[in-house]
């Protein structure tokens, strides 16, 4: 069993930054691909960016390439999303999750979830 408690979301302007981060328990974690999901209001939630359990390979959605990147600390049990020049159609509930242990970062079945956390920016 995993649990993932999200924090760190919040309002900003466009074009500005912000960190959202996720606490892992268990002691699987280090094992783990660990991923970010979004889920913009009124529609399907999508992939963000993934990270491979070792931290040493990374993966992201088009939409977010070269403005937001993932990383992990596997000794604190933690994984982050910082977000940079924010744009409005960023604006969602953002999501922690982890996979299998030692699996693919383009493998998006997740199975583990966290409960979310806002992000809004405002134009």
């Amino acid at each position: 069993q995993v649990q993932l408690v999200e924090s760190g979301g919040g309002l900003v302007q466009a074009g500005g930054s912000l960190s959202v981060s996720c606490a892992a328990s268990g002691r699987t974690f280090s094992t783990r691909t660990m991923g970010w999901f979004r889920r913009p209001p009124g529609k399907e939630r999508e992939f963000v960016a993934a990270i491979r359990w070792n931290g040493d390979s990374t993966y992201y959605a088009d939409s977010v390439k070269g403005r937001f990147t993932i990383s992990r600390d596997n000794a604190k049990n933690m994984v982050y999303l910082q977000m940079h020049s924010l744009k409005p159609e960023d604006t969602a509930v953002y999501y922690c999750a982890a996979r299998a242990p030692y699996s693919s970062i383009y493998d998006l079945r997740y199975d583990y979830w966290g409960q979310g956390t806002q992000v809004t920016v405002s134009s």
